[in-house]
C-alpha cells in the first residue's frame, strides 16, 4: 500500500512537471490524480495483458503518466470555472 502511494505520488509530480504552465494544485490534489493515473495505467495495461493491476511495469506507467496529465488538465478546467463563477 505504502509502494502504491508512492508510485502514485511520483506518477502526479511526473504528469505536473510534464504539463506545461503552472498548475494550481496542491500535494493532496497531486497525489490523489497520480493514484487515479496510475489504477487506469494497471487497468489498461492488465486489458493489454502485459501485467496486473498492481503490478509496475512500463506500458502501465507509461499509461499512468499520461492519464495523470489528462486528469491535470481535467482538474485544472475544472477549478477555473470555478473561480470564473465566484468572482
Amino acid at each position: 500500500m505504502i509502494g502504491f502511494i508512492i508510485a502514485g505520488l511520483v506518477i502526479g509530480v511526473l504528469a505536473r512537471l510534464i504539463k506545461p504552465g503552472r498548475q494550481h494544485l496542491g500535494i493532496l490534489a497531486t497525489l490523489i490524480l497520480g493514484l487515479v493515473g496510475s489504477v487506469i495505467g494497471g487497468t489498461i495495461a492488465n486489458l493489454l495483458g502485459t501485467g496486473d493491476i498492481w503490478e509496475l511495469n512500463v506500458l502501465g506507467f507509461v499509461v499512468a503518466v499520461v492519464a495523470s496529465v489528462l486528469l491535470i488538465g481535467v482538474a485544472e478546467s475544472i477549478a477555473s470555472s470555478h473561480r470564473k463563477t465566484a468572482s
